[in-house]
C-alpha cells in the first residue's frame, strides 16, 4: 500500500504570529521524514495540524491511499502522535501500560499478544514488563512510549523531538528502532532540533520561522549547499536571511 500526506499551501496564525507560514509539503510511506528546524520553526504545530489537534487558518491537508484521497474521518483513528513531553503513569508498569492501551485502543485480545510481543522484542523490554514507568531511564522510557504508539499499528506515525534529553546511546538505539519499522504500510514524520539527526533520514525538511525552506534527501541537500554537516547549512542559511 502507497499512503501519501499533501500539504497544501497551509498557514496557522495565532493572533499576529504566523507560526505556519504557506507550507506546500509531501511525506509518503516507505520513507523516513526528518522536519528539521530550531526551536520556534513550526515543526510542533505542523505535526499538530497533520494529527487534526490544530486546523489551518488557511490551505488544507489531503490524505492517499494507493493515489486515491481519503476523508480525515477514515485515517484519524490510524494516525499516531508521540508528544515531546509524553505523560506515562508511574505507578504503571510496562505490562499494566500495555493493557491499558489495549482497552483504549479496543484491541482484539488475538492481535494484541502478538502485536505486544513483537514490540516487546524490537524494544528490548521484554525483561522489564514489570517496571514502574517512573523507574525507568530516559531511553526506556521514550521506548515505551514509542511501544505504546506503536500498538494500533498505526498508518502515520509523528514524533516531536523523541530523543530530546536522552542519552547517545539510547538516541542510538531509537534510531535502529524506527529503520526497522520503515515499510510501504506506514508514513513516519520525526521532527527535531538536532542538526546531526537529519542525516539518519531519508527525507529532510528544513523549517524556520513556519516556512518550509529545502527538502531533499540528506546528500543532495549537503551537496547543493557545499555544506559538510547541517549545522553548517543551516548558519549559513540564518546568515543569509538576517
Amino acid at each position: 500500500m502507497n499512503l501519501q500526506i499533501r500539504i497544501n499551501k497551509i498557514q496557522k496564525q495565532f493572533g499576529d504570529i504566523k507560526a505556519l507560514n504557506d507550507i506546500e509539503d509531501v511525506f509518503e510511506s516507505g520513507k523516513l521524514h526528518g522536519l528539521i528546524g530550531p526551536e520556534g520553526a513550526g515543526k510542533t504545530t505542523l505535526l499538530r495540524n497533520l494529527m487534526g489537534l490544530l486546523l489551518p487558518s488557511s490551505g488544507n491537508i489531503e490524505f492517499y491511499e494507493n493515489s486515491k484521497i481519503v476523508s480525515f474521518e477514515h485515517i484519524k483513528n490510524k494516525i499516531s502522535y508521540m508528544p515531546q513531553r509524553q505523560s506515562l503513569y508511574p505507578d504503571l508498569s510496562i505490562e499494566e501500560h500495555l493493557h491499558f492501551f489495549k482497552s483504549l485502543y479496543g484491541l482484539d485480545e488475538k492481535y494484541f499478544v502478538l502485536k505486544s510481543r513483537e514490540l516487546l522484542e524490537i524494544t528490548r523490554l521484554k525483561k522489564f514488563l514489570d517496571r514502574p514507568a517512573g523507574k525507568l531511564s530516559g531511553g526506556m522510557y521514550k521506548k515505551l512510549g514509542l511501544m505504546l504508539s506503536l500498538l494500533q499499528s498505526p498508518k502515520v506515525l509523528l514524533l516531536d523531538e523523541p530523543t530530546n534529553g536522552v542519552d547517545p546511546i539510547s538516541r542510538r538505539e531509537f534510531w535502529e528502532l524506527l529503520h526497522h519499522l520503515i515499510s510501504d504500510e506506514i508514513i513516519i514524520v520525526y521532527a527535531t532540533s538536532y542538526m546531526d539527526e537529519a542525516e539518519r533520514c531519508d527525507i529532510v525538511h528544513l523549517l524556520d520561522k513556519g516556512r518550509l525552506f529545502s527538502k531533499g534527501t540528506p546528500a543532495n541537500l549537503l551537496e547543493s549547499a557545499k555544506a559538510k554537516t547541517f549545522d553548517e547549512y543551516y548558519l549559513n542559511h540564518t546568515k543569509e536571511n538576517v
